[in-house]
């Protein structure tokens, strides 16, 4: 049986099964709600119960006292519907509007990709959940003080690991330490989340996701955040590199074309070789973009990959019509030794 859930002050609303937390449906609504832990830890998903009844469910007493309890408010991390609802809570509209936290947390897995791509997946304590925004990054704090950022390649609905696609940077300390000395269960330390690079839900307008070489990571979270919500947008994904070996998940972007077909997928690579045995697209991965779209003027852009490829993506696609304001990236710059 399901419930309406309607959302004050914003009238969202949306059917909850009873058998599922409230943060979770919200979630699955596309709608964003605050939260810290998923757990009942933390209070920072607390809401006020207008109307209706809920199954409060297990919590900590820190997180919502007796007295809020009895003031009818709830942890919809927790609380589960009983009946129709309306609850008085803050929705999240932008990514400023997540609290930026500092966290320690824990090497879980290290996934060699390619020669020089690890996915590194890192768990959180069990107390804490990292909210964020598809496309957000997180920055790792060093011993020394300095910081390497590195974008979230999972969508916030599969935050149970933090996965982080790094490739190795000749002479960069944070991703040679990666490569040749980190280990599973090594403790780090990170300030997240960071950046303006997330789906701008509001547009109906057709998306074109750029990628290249680990720029993939991000908008790897933006398409699957789109597929797990159901946003019905078509979505142009290019991901450049340059060799086969680069397109680091070659089967992924065939998967997400299986589940929707609004998405379609074009591989580009600059150097390939003959030991590539390469057949598709090849040149630089925006102006695949161009060859493909003459007019851009009614499209959004996600562009995520190194700065030199942000720079003429935004200024030919910018002359190719698309509105400067449409033109969404994240460049990738590395630090050395």
């Amino acid at each position: 049986m399901a419930f309406r859930i309607t959302l004050q002050p914003s009238g969202h609303a949306f059917a909850a099964p009873a058998d599922e937390t409230i943060l979770a449906t919200a979630d699955s609504a596309g709608l964003i709600l605050p939260y810290g832990c998923r757990n009942g830890a933390c209070g920072a998903c607390k809401a006020q119960v207008v109307s209706g009844e809920i199954e409060p469910g297990e919590y900590q007493e820190k997180a919502l006292s007796a007295a809020e309890r009895a003031q009818g408010k709830a942890l919809l991390c927790r609380a589960r519907p009983l009946s129709d609802l309306v609850l008085e809570v803050r929705e999240v509209r932008t990514g400023g509007e997540i609290p930026v936290k500092t966290l320690p947390c824990r090497v879980n897995k290290l996934e060699r990709l390619a020669p020089d791509v690890i996915n590194l997946s890192l768990r959180l304590p069990a107390s804490e959940r990292l909210q964020f925004l598809a496309g957000q990054y997180i920055e790792f704090l060093l011993k020394d003080g300095s910081r390497r950022a590195f974008s979230l390649a999972n969508a916030p609905h599969d935050d149970g690991a933090l996965q982080l696609h790094i490739r190795l940077i000749p002479g960069g300390r944070f991703t040679t330490q990666v490569f040749e000395t980190m280990k599973e269960k090594d403790i780090l330390r990170f300030q997240g989340p960071l950046g303006t690079f997330f789906l701008r839900e509001e547009s109906d307008k057709p998306m074109i996701l750029l990628a290249g070489g680990t720029g993939f990571a991000p908008i790897k979270a933006l398409v699957e955040h789109a597929l797990h919500n159901r946003i019905a947008r078509p979505m142009h994904l290019y991901w450049g590199a340059r060799d086969r070996a680069g397109l680091y998940l070659p089967d992924l972007p065939g998967q997400w074309q299986t589940q929707c077909d609004h998405l379609d997928y074009v591989p580009v690579l600059s150097d390939a070789t003959s030991a590539d045995q390469w057949s598709g697209r090849t040149g630089l991965v925006h102006k695949a973009v161009l060859e493909d779209f003459a007019d851009l003027s009614g499209f959004q852009v996600y562009a995520c990959g190194a700065p030199a490829m942000i720079d003429a993506a935004r200024a030919e696609f910018t002359t190719a019509g698309l509105p400067e304001e449409e033109f969404f990236a994240d460049s990738f710059t590395y630090a050395s030794t």
